[in-house]
């Protein structure tokens, strides 16, 4: 799969700052090429005789990533907000996504017509519904901020994943250590492992959506848990009799 070019998600001003305009400019280039993109793919895919747009997100979405159409698209609808033409689901949607306020962000608006490019948000939004991602909704409610993380099974945002790993199997994480797994620490990273394949690494907490509700744990992640415990007993038996 493609390795698409990362997504900058500060502001020009916090990259000057920590001396990373580089990464910053890189990611608004692409960003503008993004809504060149889909305005052709718009005026492509658009049949006049029968006044309707067929499908044609797709492939946008597999050059430039998920992460960054849904940046592009988001930016469009919230610098366009007082227009009626997009829905007010698309409106609500784009309003979840925090685009910082630089002057140039008007630069990757997409320019069709606004109504063709809600269809085109529709269409962009079902192939990401598709991917079957858990949610908030299935998570314990993190909004308070006093959630404990340790020795929980957390859930990763869809966005901190590659669209490669972008699958409800790769956003379970048993947090395991780190600063990150207590709300009020300064630090924030959360060291642990992914159930799917045990592979350990570490997130920020902002990475996570919060703690999976029983309830939604599949039976394979539930069986793969176990095992992780058992074997973190067996380490400590076996530490014990030393």
């Amino acid at each position: 799969m493609q390795n698409y070019k990362p997504l900058y998600l500060w502001s020009l001003e916090e990259a000057i700052r920590n001396n990373e305009k580089d990464l910053w400019r890189e990611s608004y280039k692409e960003n503008c090429d993004c809504a060149r993109t889909i305005e052709k793919a718009i005026t492509d895919a658009y049949n006049y005789e029968k006044s309707c747009l067929t499908a044609c997100a797709k492939p946008v979405i597999e050059q430039y990533g998920f992460d960054r159409v849904n940046w592009v698209l988001a930016n469009t609808v919230q610098q366009k907000n007082e227009d009626g033409r997009f829905s007010q689901e698309n409106k609500a949607w784009a309003r979840q996504i925090y685009i910082p306020h630089d002057e140039v962000r008007w630069h990757f608006c997409v320019e069709s017509h606004p109504g063709l490019t809600d269809i085109f948000i529709n269409e962009s939004r079902k192939l990401w519904e598709s991917l079957g991602l858990f949610n908030a909704e299935q998570c314990e409610s993190e909004k308070d901020g006093q959630l404990e993380y340790e020795g929980k099974v957390l859930v990763l945002k869809g966005t901190s994943l590659r669209d490669q790993y972008k699958k409800p199997e790769y956003q379970l994480f048993l947090a395991e250590s780190g600063f990150g797994c207590h709300p009020n620490a300064r630090g924030r990273k959360v060291f642990g492992k992914f159930l799917i394949d045990g592979e350990e690494t570490h997130f920020q907490r902002s990475d996570f959506i919060g703690i999976l509700k029983d309830e939604y744990l599949p039976d394979w992640a539930k069986d793969n848990l176990a095992e992780i415990q058992s074997s973190g007993e067996n380490d400590e038996l076996t530490m014990g009799g030393l």
